[in-house]
């Protein structure tokens, strides 16, 4: 349950008038709901720091919603002064991370030995379903709105907001952020060629993404940005070379709009009609004495604009020269979604200055925050997925970065996966089955002794705007769900991952006498529990004081979740081959389903931060990454320090990590 609730809006002075009164231009089903979580506020949770690296500073990571980490960053009075997010696009497609199997470091030294390399599509692999874009329109903004608003409220006067999306659904965030933002603070909309044309069966093909860019006040920071010209350009309009060899071009003096007679090299002349001069008396006669104003044969001043002085053409509002991440980047991690980091790289520079705040809240890949850190901003990160936190968190600490690792304890750290965990959520109830006598707002039934047949109503994981049960889903319970359920229902069970306020919902329920029915409360967390069971691992702790460096060998590794999902996978690919499968198979000590380790020399308990003294990565060939730099070695079961390391950390290819005391 959340500590309390933080205000989206500051509370108004007394007598002032209360502004932001939720107008809306919009309108939809569901805006109603939206008012009532805006007016309750942002949900504050108790954040835990997981891990620190180097001096952190301002920067973080954070695991946990938009929401959740603005309601943090508002208690802590901190405010963000750039804003880049990739939030889904309300597209319905599902993105998915390829798991790949390493190499058995008991057999790296014999393929070494035999010079032999381990091309890609020889590489066994399964691929795992990291989150579902499936939302209704409805659903989406109202999520989009108050996650904007959440936003806002921790962005400093001088700061800009970039939101990037697609065809599907930015038509209506414009209209949305016209709201929350103001029209007059629209800067801009972006369009990024992100693909080449293709063929098309109908219509024109989509190939650009869409990026709406607003600022807070006028008072924002903006920073003009230029490309080179093109040598046509050049050839063009720079044909004239002075005797220093220096390229020019003539430039027209005169602007739309009347104006009066200025003096050039002592003749007072008249600006064309409809035209005024574009400079000062004082400015001309500058220029004159500079001789960067020459007479031309009829006798009109024209402005000498040499090449070399100009830092290029001005970026407009349509990007063509960002390519997309191709398979052959050397900046591709394998991550869906994926932006380059030219594109942020844009954006940052002309938004922000050295030493400023930028903010990622959908931060995927970590592109924010890895171009943010290049650049000399601070970042946060902030994104709900444990293989984002993980793939950042690697990033930036290759990257030689400042930060700590937080994580927001809201219930949802105790699922790593919700798309796999809501897929199991029957093995998790006991005695949950399908019952064609309730309608889809139920999960199933649980049959009782007592009561007999007990719907059962579970949080939808996968949709954000479900997992808090407040009295206006209580009362969309009690009006609309149990009057039609059969007659016999005498109990129903409702899971909820985070509660409004407990005892206040139960009033609430003791309180109505719209049904005779039972309604009973059940913590979901205890069932997520379940789904984290620690990875086992056997290995020794080898050197000492006289015989450095001290050596962890791994002598086996064994995890029931990985091996229930690989023999799953294995299941489906049989039943859907068309040719001959070959199952994947894991050795007895199951070395190859490690995918990072790092020792903590400093904290021996187990629950303390932790502090990566030395870690090592293995990349999908097996090759080792040791401490971010990338090698030629294949692991061989080890990782060694020269300190002596306390607590030992291994994360297994499908991003569960797993800390084991030495």
């Amino acid at each position: 349950m959340a500590i309390r609730y933080i205000p989206f809006y500051p509370e108004p002075i007394e007598g002032q008038a209360v502004l932001n009164n939720f107008k809306r231009t919009l309108r939809y089903h569901g805006t109603d709901k939206l008012q009532d979580d805006l007016r309750r506020g942002m949900p504050l949770y108790e954040l835990e720091k997981k891990e620190d690296v180097g001096t952190p500073g301002d920067n973080l990571v954070i695991r946990g919603e938009c929401i959740s980490a603005c309601a943090y960053l508002r208690e802590q009075g901190k405010k963000v002064d750039l804003v880049y997010i990739d939030p889904p696009f309300a597209s319905g497609a599902d993105y998915a991370k390829q798991v790949y199997i390493r190499r058995n470091p008991k057999l790296a030294a014999e393929i070494k030995a035999a010079e032999q390399e381990l091309e890609d599509e020889e590489l066994k692999s399964f691929e795992e379903k990291m989150y579902g874009d499936v939302w209704d329109k409805e659903k989406y903004l109202n999520w989009m709105y108050e996650n904007l608003t959440a936003i806002k409220s921790v962005m400093s006067e001088n700061a800009s907001i970039y939101v990037h999306l697609d065809y599907h659904i930015v038509h209506y965030m414009k209209v949305l952020m016209d709201e929350i933002f103001g029209e007059d603070n629209f800067s801009c909309e972006i369009v990024w060629k992100r693909t080449t044309s293709h063929a098309q069966r109908e219509g024109f093909a989509q190939i650009n993404d869409n990026i709406l860019c607003y600022h807070i006040s006028d008072e924002y920071t903006w920073n003009p940005q230029y490309e080179p010209h093109s040598q046509e350009h050049i050839n063009r309009y720079y044909t004239n070379i002075d005797e220093e060899g220096r390229k020019y071009a003539l430039d027209n003096l005169t602007a739309p709009g009347a104006g009066e007679a200025r003096s050039f090299f002592g003749k007072m002349l008249e600006p064309p009609a409809g035209t005024h001069w574009r400079y000062s008396q004082q400015n001309i006669d500058k220029l004159c004495s500079e001789g960067l104003i020459v007479m031309t044969g009829n006798d009109r001043p024209r402005y000498k604009r040499y090449l070399d002085t100009l830092p290029g053409r001005v970026i407009s509002s349509l990007w063509e020269d960002i390519p997309p991440v191709n398979s052959q980047a050397s900046e591709r991690i394998d991550y869906a979604t994926q932006k380059p980091e030219a594109l942020l790289e844009r954006i940052i520079n002309a938004s922000s200055n050295e030493g400023m705040l930028i903010a990622d809240f959908f931060g995927g890949s970590g592109v924010t925050a890895a171009v943010a850190h290049r650049l000399g901003r601070k970042f946060i990160h902030c994104d709900i997925g444990i293989n984002s936190v993980q793939t950042v968190r690697d990033r930036l600490a290759a990257a030689k970065a400042d930060f700590s690792v937080m994580e927001i304890k809201d219930g949802v750290q105790l699922y790593r996966n919700p798309v796999q965990t809501m897929d199991k959520i029957n093995q998790l109830i006991p005695g949950l089955k399908n019952e064609d006598a309730v309608d889809e707002f139920w999960e199933g039934v649980i049959e009782d002794s007592r009561y007999g047949m007990m719907p059962v109503y579970v949080s939808n994981l996968m949709d954000d705007t479900s997992k808090l049960l407040t009295k206006d889903l209580m009362n969309r319970i009690l009006r609309e769900a149990l009057p039609d359920l059969p007659n016999s229902v005498k109990r129903v069970v409702i899971y909820y991952i985070d509660i409004e306020d407990e005892d206040s919902i139960r009033k609430f329920i003791a309180e109505d006498d719209s049904s005779d029915i039972e309604i009973e409360l059940r913590d979901m967390k205890a069932l997520l529990d379940d789904m984290v069971l620690e990875d086992e691992a056997e290995f020794s702790l080898e050197g000492g004081e006289q015989e450095l460096p001290y050596t962890v060998r791994i002598k086996s590794f064994l995890s029931d979740r990985l091996a229930q999902k690989i023999s799953e996978y294995n299941q489906k690919a049989l039943a859907n081959a068309k040719k001959k499968y070959k199952p994947i198979a894991l050795s007895e000590e199951g070395l190859e389903t490690i995918e990072a380790l790092s020792l903590d020399c400093t904290a021996a308990e187990k629950d303390a931060v932790w502090h990566s003294e030395v870690e090592i990565k293995i990349d999908k060939l097996g090759y080792v990454i040791r401490d971010g730099v990338k090698t030629t070695d294949f692991w061989d079961g080890t990782i060694s320090s020269e300190k002596k390391p306390l607590r030992l950390k291994i994360r297994n290819i499908c991003g569960d990590e797993t800390i084991y005391q030495l």
